[in-house]
């Protein structure tokens, strides 16, 4: 069996100084938005859909930047049977830094680059997280960090 999930490195700016939303799931880790994908629905639906469900922020409040695509997959187990999973991640630029969370959530953080690859739980979503950071600096949507 498969599952498919959409979801997306969020970040922010404000005062020069960009910033990735993580949030806490109930079961612990820290991730980006995510969720499953319904019948018929597009990638951006789901994607738009989760993250106003999981943090508030409606696709009037932010923007898909093109050129970002990355995949995970995994496998986990759902009782006795095994899960083949696979996560598209897109990047999101927020316009706002104001996050609703749903019952998902324990909490949320808006970190600088550094300080969000240190609290990121998964290996493969810290991946995802530094390529994001890499394309926006590539694309000069973020100043280079100071040594």
């Amino acid at each position: 069996m498969s599952e498919t999930s959409v979801g997306a490195v969020v970040f922010h700016k404000k005062s020069h100084e960009t910033r990735f939303l993580l949030l806490h799931y109930t079961s612990g880790h820290w991730d980006f938005a995510k969720g499953h994908v319904e019948e018929n629905e597009t990638e951006e639906q789901v994607l738009w859909r989760e993250l106003e469900e999981e943090t508030g922020i409606t696709k009037k409040q932010a923007k898909i930047i093109p050129g970002f695509r990355e995949r995970i997959t995994y496998f986990y187990k759902k009782g006795e049977e095994t899960i083949f999973k696979e996560v598209i991640i897109l990047l999101v630029e927020s316009a706002t830094d104001s996050v609703r969370l749903s019952p998902e959530h324990n909490e949320f953080d808006w970190l600088v680059f550094e300080r969000a690859l240190k609290k990121t739980t998964f290996a493969n979503a810290k991946q995802i997280l530094a390529k994001a950071d890499a394309f926006l600096k590539q694309k000069s949507f973020l100043p280079e960090t100071k040594k």
